[in-house]
């Protein structure tokens, strides 16, 4: 005889931290794990006793080396910036979650890649729980796409939902944004963790069984993250981050996760009046208003990815004699700024205490990678100096503690990039063997410290100080 109690369903209440979905019995003020303020909210959660499964010839162990690899196919897309950042394509049956700021084009890429899937007679389906079939009408009419193979859904409601995705047998589903979504027999309003824990788990099982790509949007926190990051960016395969300055027509579509390629490639995409635009070129974008010899501006040939791009650094510096100097960072590292202010003080000789620093990186571009150290420090050091970078210069190298400079990654890719647009010099940690690429086109400048680097890097005379001097005095 069985039990009554097998089969129904119990709850239990518990308190969610409704940014990274870590679970308390009781109300805590500041979540341990993602160390927010004031996110518990009292959820009741349904937990019911499964009963015991067997295991059948599909779901049976086997060893993976009697395996068989079938055939991995992609649905290449007709943006090449989004095939380079998802590895070739999008992977049948695979869950891709974009996430972004508001307004920075999201739901854009998404009509856009709607409509090139849709040129091959594949059938989309767009499911929007924000916006009305009239208001995509109006972005797809400014966008140019007509809108033939592309039926259109604003739904809430996940269940009726996935019961128009059975009806349409899509090619490629697209819901927009995974936050409107919700089940009635979820507890929480929609876009608290538990709606969209669940709403994530019954798409993933959706597109999983019937093989068909499927793209999520999902709104993030102010930090940055996407919002619910301890459960969405586990349960999805694919994790995008679409990144661009408000005031800055440029987009960076970055990979943090991907099962089925590597995270280290970026698009990049130029907003316009008909849409996003692919920039084949980004290195020449990004330097179209750079002057040579300009105080305070230094070129670094940095790494997206495996796609090396020029990018130019600029520092202000200004005396600040009644407050605490500001140190402001825009497109690099807050700390690794502080890093660097500290060495060119302590083992450059720099006086920095008393000055205002300002570290922007053009173009609304953020670059992470320590290579992008020596071209700072050279930025600083330039404007404080009141010296000018030699003419046709790039920099790049890590700065150490102890002012040391260290080698970077790539360095003849780097250097390849920034000879082929022209550029005459390359201030760089000096190497223990040759570069391979020939250097015949590109005089290269090799240090060891950063005050040797101030000294090759920067013309002689014409400021407070020269950079000789102040290098010479800290020796």
């Amino acid at each position: 005889m069985k039990s009554s109690s097998q089969g129904k369903s119990k709850f239990r209440n518990v308190f969610v931290c409704q940014q990274c979905g870590k679970e308390s019995p009781k109300w805590l003020g500041h979540c341990p794990d993602c160390q927010t303020w004031n996110s518990f909210v009292e959820t009741r959660i349904a937990t019911s006793r499964t009963p015991s499964r067997s295991y059948t010839t599909e779901n049976r162990p086997r060893e993976l080396s009697q395996v068989e690899k079938g055939d991995f196919l992609r649905f290449p897309l007709g943006f090449a910036e989004v095939n380079r950042v998802l590895g070739g394509g999008l992977v049948p049956g695979s869950l891709v979650l974009v996430g972004g700021e508001p307004g920075i084009g999201k739901s854009t890429l998404l009509l856009q890649i709607s409509a090139m899937m849709a040129r091959n007679d594949n059938v989309v389906a767009y499911i929007s729980g924000e916006e009305s079939i009239n208001q995509v009408k109006l972005r797809s009419e400014r966008l140019g796409i007509e809108g033939k193979g592309i039926h259109f859904l604003s739904e809430p409601d996940l269940l009726s939902v996935l019961e128009c995705l059975e009806g349409l047998s899509p090619q490629l589903a697209i819901i927009d944004s995974i936050q409107t979504m919700y089940l009635e027999d979820v507890a929480g309003t929609p876009g608290n963790i538990s709606q969209v824990r669940e709403c994530t788990w019954r798409l993933e099982r959706w597109a999983k069984q019937r093989n068909v790509p499927l793209l999520i949007t999902g709104h993030v926190t102010k930090e940055g993250a996407i919002a619910g990051p301890g459960t969405l960016e586990h349960i999805v395969d694919v994790v995008l981050y679409f990144e661009g300055e408000p005031f800055s027509n440029y987009r960076v579509l970055r990979s943090v996760k991907n099962r089925f390629g590597s995270t280290n490639e970026v698009g990049i995409f130029e907003m316009s009046d008909r849409g996003l635009m692919e920039v084949d070129n980004p290195s020449q974008v990004f330097l179209s208003a750079h002057k040579d010899e300009t105080m305070g501006s230094v070129v670094v040939p940095t790494l997206e990815g495996n796609r090396p791009l020029l990018v130019e650094i600029q520092a202000l510096t200004t005396p600040n004699s009644f407050a605490p100097p500001r140190r402001i960072a825009n497109g690099v590292d807050f700390n690794r700024l502080l890093l660097i202010i500290a060495v060119l003080t302590k083992r450059a000789g720099l006086k920095l205490f008393n000055q205002d620093i300002i570290v922007n990186v053009t173009g609304g571009l953020r670059v992470n990678e320590p290579a992008a150290d020596l071209g700072i420090a050279l930025a600083i050091a330039s404007s404080f100096l009141d010296a000018r970078p030699i003419s046709s210069l790039v920099a790049l190298g890590e700065v150490g503690l102890n002012g040391e400079l260290r080698g970077v990654s790539q360095i003849e890719r780097r250097i390849a990039e920034a000879t082929r647009l022209g550029f005459k010099s390359c201030l760089m940690p000096r190497l223990k063997s040759k570069a391979s690429t020939d250097m015949a086109y590109i005089q290269l400048l090799e240090a060891g410290s950063v005050a040797e680097a101030l000294r090759l890097g920067l013309t002689r005379g014409g400021g407070k100080e020269s950079a000789k001097g102040e290098s010479t005095e800290q020796e």
